[in-house]
């Protein structure tokens, strides 16, 4: 099984208005912590999540999160 590449060792505070996302699973996008296709070829696969109203959160880069698209602190341990 493939690993992700880890984008970075801290997540990305983002403000994401009400819609559609693709978080990017893959480690390889230029448009981190969003997918630009970079996976294509890969076994991986973006994370479709969608906002309902505004707001702040925080974006693993890292790609071992357990709660993609979530930050949940995994990054501290790599």
């Amino acid at each position: 099984m493939e690993k992700p590449q880890i984008a970075a060792k801290m997540p990305a505070k983002v403000t994401l208005e009400p819609g559609q996302y693709f978080w990017c699973a893959c480690g390889k996008s230029s448009t981190q912590p969003f997918c630009n296709g970079s996976h294509r070829g890969s076994e991986f696969t973006p994370v479709m999540f969608k906002i309902e109203e505004e707001k702040e959160a925080f974006l693993c880069q890292c790609k071992h999160t357990k709660t993609p698209p979530f930050c949940d602190g995994t990054h501290k341990t790599l």
